[in-house]
């Protein structure tokens, strides 16, 4: 269980409070207008953005000032942040070691999470010569070796297609479910709501709003949020 508690993030005049708790095995989108403050929510919850007021706690434990590394959480961008010049096996075993240097224990988890990202036989690849989509199952070929209980994705699909992005979107929902871990999403488009999210985060007016259901939310919106989907 994650808790912002009366949290504040400040960035020049820019200002988000968040006051709310992330439970696991729960899949959250967060949505809103264009820089309401998304993904400096994200980055907040990361440790990539200090809070400026309050704190966050992990089971608890008071988690405020603890870096990014030893936080409970990874987080999947937009780009993907695949290093062209090595290999997938390379890319993903950045998330068990910085410097990339496995041992042969660590180096089959890396292969069974290509496995289950359908990339089996890609160890020795590139990403340029990977597809958009392929480069994205890297990525979240990383997230998976991590084994973290929350998962943050800042609209990593958002490039693809629309079957495509549904495909990936599923992955990322099974994987989820097959380990427990909470998802917290950023998107823009409702119907990636409704595909996955069991909750979702509004965030408006200088506010992350605390989750609410999904499905209620969506089928009757209160008036700002009716503004956002129109």
């Amino acid at each position: 269980m994650l808790k912002l508690e009366n949290a504040q993030i400040a960035q020049g005049d820019f200002r988000l409070r968040a006051d709310f708790t992330l439970e696991p095995d729960r899949k959250y989108a967060v949505i809103g207008p264009s820089g309401a403050g998304k993904s400096t929510l994200l980055s907040a919850l990361c440790g990539f953005v200090p809070l400026s007021e309050g704190r966050m706690l992990w089971k608890g434990e008071d988690i405020t000032s603890a870096v990014p590394g030893a936080r409970p959480m990874t987080m999947l961008f937009q780009d993907n942040n695949l290093f062209p010049h090595l290999s997938v096996l390379q890319n993903v075993a950045l998330g068990l070691r910085p410097d990339g240097q496995i041992k042969q224990g660590e180096k089959d988890v890396v292969l069974d999470a290509l496995a289950r990202v359908d990339l089996a036989g890609y160890a020795q690849a590139k990403p340029g010569a990977l597809s958009g989509g392929q480069q994205s199952r890297v990525a979240l070929a990383r997230v998976l070796v991590q084994a973290r209980p929350l998962v943050l994705l800042d609209e990593p699909f958002a490039a693809l297609g629309p079957a495509l992005r549904n495909e990936m979107l599923d992955l990322v929902s099974g994987m989820a479910a097959q380990t427990g871990a909470a998802l917290v999403m950023v998107t823009h488009a409702p119907e990636d709501v409704r595909r996955i999210a069991d909750e979702v985060i509004f965030v408006e007016g200088g506010r992350a709003h605390a989750p609410r259901p999904a499905a209620a939310l969506m089928d009757n919106p209160p008036p700002e949020l009716r503004a956002y989907l129109g």
